[in-house]
């Protein structure tokens, strides 16, 4: 384990505080959200009361099942990216995070497609992850014709990193396809659905994330399930035989309630046989990349970093 930017930790720190004073003063959302919340939550996509920037470099594709993405294709392409966004499965969008999906791609000179995957609670487990695999089985099948390379790499953010790991998983044990993705980045994955002992001991502080929220968001992703249910390697990647996937690289921040799954699926990583960076961010909270940040600048010249260097 490498803790990183302990320079930066009373700059993070005091963000924490400010977020959790600004949440405390907001009613605490119980339960399953009506419609009327919950298209408002996802028309904002997590970036407060401001719609997201879309730009006219993405470009809105149907591919293979239905499945829908979001393009975003350079000048140069050395590899592609399948980007898969966060938000706990109930919210977020492919075009979410235009800015930053654009930059990464010209930069680390990559195609970038993310996936507009089905939802909960309307479209519960198994509805987003078939959709990630229907998009990653396009790009192997595809990504020579339509970017003019095979070298694929994979990723997401929180929920997206969890659906990340099924991806691979999934391509692997339904299709036999190993190292056709040649790498993983994963941000602050829940990987144990069950709930790490950080998870179950973070308590009510208010910030992105807590042990509260997890546990519903859990809830409405496998609606009927209880904790020994979603333990299934299907639904939980922690209990999952990791052998046969990439190298990858998991961050997680010490403040996180997902601390616990990051430092967990790394030891299985790299037991399993592949190469794992693995960094923990001092200070940060769950979600920390959504802030303007001295940690998020840095985190993400280091994504760039190892997606435009990995698997060539």
């Amino acid at each position: 384990m490498t803790l990183t930017d302990e320079d930066c930790l009373a700059e993070t720190l005091a963000f924490n505080k400010q977020f959790e004073t600004a949440a405390a003063s907001r009613p605490a959302r119980e339960g399953t959200p009506d419609a009327a919340l919950l298209a408002r939550l996802r028309r904002n996509r997590l970036g407060g009361d401001t719609p997201p920037v879309r730009l006219p470099h993405g470009q809105d594709r149907v591919i293979a099942g239905g499945v829908k993405v979001r393009v975003f294709v350079p000048d140069r392409v050395e590899g592609v990216y399948l980007h898969i966004h966060g938000g706990g499965w109930v919210f977020g969008a492919a075009d979410g995070q235009d800015e930053r999906l654009w930059q990464l791609a010209g930069q680390a000179r990559l195609a970038v497609v993310s996936v507009e995957y089905r939802l909960a609670p309307e479209h519960p487990y198994p509805a987003g992850p078939d959709d990630c695999e229907a998009a990653a089985r396009w790009l192997v099948r595809h990504a020579a014709a339509e970017f003019g390379t095979q070298r694929l790499l994979i990723g997401g953010e929180s929920a997206g990193a969890h659906l990340g790991v099924v991806t691979l998983l999934r391509l692997r044990d339904r299709h036999g396809i190993t190292g056709a993705f040649r790498a993983a980045h994963l941000l602050f994955g829940p990987y144990d659905l069950s709930m790490t002992p950080s998870q179950r001991a973070f308590g009510s502080r208010r910030l992105l994330s807590n042990t509260d929220t997890l546990r519903r968001t859990y809830e409405l992703f496998t609606p009927g399930t209880g904790p020994e249910q979603r333990r299934d390697p299907e639904v939980s990647p922690l209990f999952a035989d990791l052998a046969g996937l990439p190298p990858a690289r998991i961050v997680v921040g010490t403040e996180d309630p997902l601390l616990d799954d990051s430092l967990f699926l790394a030891g299985r990583w790299q037991a399993a046989g592949a190469p794992v960076q693995l960094g923990v961010v001092a200070g940060a909270m769950h979600g920390f990349t959504l802030f303007p940040l001295t940690v998020t600048e840095r985190e993400l010249r280091r994504q760039r970093e190892f997606l435009s260097t990995t698997g060539r």
